[in-house]
């Protein structure tokens, strides 16, 4: 059965798959602050792909976060771990993006790639269990 959102589904996981890659190569050249625009877009991306899934569409970020939280974290469908990290990546993109003074660390954008990747595999998972 062909799901409403399909196409839009697809598309956001290969978005938030650019994202990644996106992410791992400002990473090599030392772009910290994009990197974290880039990681926490991978998981955005993924998110707003799951929640599709559903037929939710949501016009801000907080949105999706929150129903993020609300219907997949406290029901544990995902990892607690998994929101707390989609937060953290909300947080540190803040700082990337509009951080005057403020920079992201190697060692914070190097954690953003590996936590967006396990979020988007996570999702992924999500999206697999659903389509069975």
């Amino acid at each position: 059965m062909q799901r409403k959102y399909e196409e839009e589904i697809v598309a956001n996981l290969e978005r938030a798959e650019a994202s990644f890659q996106a992410a791992k190569g400002l990473a090599e050249r030392g772009y910290y602050d994009f990197v974290a625009s880039r990681a926490y877009y991978a998981a955005f991306y993924a998110a707003t792909a799951v929640l599709l899934c559903e037929e939710l569409e949501f016009s801000k970020h907080s949105g999706v976060i929150a129903f993020i939280h609300r219907e997949f974290v406290k029901t544990g469908r995902l990892d607690k771990g998994h929101g707390k990290n989609l937060n953290w990546l909300f947080e540190l993109r803040g700082i990337g993006d509009y951080g005057a003074t403020v920079h992201v660390t190697q060692r914070d954008a190097e954690r953003a790639i590996e936590v967006a990747e396990e979020f988007v595999n996570a999702i992924e998972a999500l999206i697999d269990e659903e389509e069975r």
